[in-house]
């Protein structure tokens, strides 16, 4: 846990650093996919890369990292999942909503998670066994070990009053389904509130306790989802599949996630 903690703040400075620059030039490429990538990706990849393979003996699939063959995958039982920018879109923007994502995947289960938004200064991890827990106001580990953070952070979920059910709705990726369900919602409830935010911040609503349920119906990536998928898991909640309920797996041969809906209770 200290490690991935450590590498994710790591890449958060090195992501603030570009964010910040007033004269940086985000020199934004275009992946196969045609989704960006940025010099500062790029930065927080390598700062990722090299912590986690110096002290720890788990392999890494990351975004930004080489493609490799599934035949090579299918033997890992254990892997960091690594997306070094999520959110590349918000970064562009400038809006703040990017994260850090980490994530140890345990026979296709995400069991630990780090999710750092750097310009926040949020960190939120989680394991099995540990619990899930929010820090404010950090921007490098120094000296203090997890449990310092523990003391010093707030455990989730925790309880807020609202008089309104409120779903999760990606402000990037609106698409007719995500509409249909959220007038379900509607239908269900006497009254609903929407709330926008962007990359892996939107599970980490619902694993704080602040959101009831965050559907996704459109396409997704398993580092996109891994780490907020360990930190709600171990809020107590689930990342089911939106067709049959079953949790999403991690590792599979195509790294495209199904349709998913995110739920503060494991029942769903």
């Amino acid at each position: 846990m200290t490690k991935a903690i450590d590498a994710a703040l790591q890449a958060g400075e090195r992501i603030r650093r570009v964010y910040e620059d007033p004269e940086a030039d985000f020199q934004v490429e275009r992946k196969a996919d045609n989704s960006p990538l940025t010099i500062a990706d790029r930065r927080a990849h390598e700062a990722i890369s090299a912590l986690l393979k110096a002290g720890t003996p788990f392999p890494i699939l990351s975004e930004e990292g080489r493609q490799i063959p599934y035949a090579e995958r299918a033997a890992w039982t254990e892997l960091w999942i690594v997306d070094p920018l999520d959110g590349t879109k918000e970064f562009i923007k400038r809006n703040g909503e990017f994260t850090v994502n980490i994530a140890l995947v345990r026979r296709g289960v995400p069991v630990m998670g780090v999710i750092y938004v750097p310009v926040k200064e949020w960190l939120y991890f989680a394991a099995e066994g540990l619990g899930a827990f929010k820090v404010e106001g950090i921007r490098a580990l120094g000296a203090e070990t997890v449990d310092d953070l523990m003391r010093r952070g707030a455990r989730l979920p925790r309880q807020e009053e609202r008089d309104a059910f409120v779903v999760v709705a990606s402000r990037s990726h609106s698409t007719p389904e995500t509409e249909a369900y959220i007038e379900r919602m509607r239908q269900a409830h006497e009254r609903v509130e929407l709330r926008s935010s962007g990359s892996s911040l939107k599970i980490c609503l619902i694993a704080e306790g602040k959101a009831d349920v965050y559907p996704r119906f459109a396409p997704t990536m398993e580092w996109d989802t891994a780490a907020g998928h360990a930190i709600v898991r171990v809020a107590g909640g689930e990342v089911r599949q939106a067709d049959g309920g079953a949790p999403l797996q991690y590792n599979k041969e195509d790294l495209l996630n199904p349709w998913f809906i995110v739920f503060p209770h494991a029942e769903g």
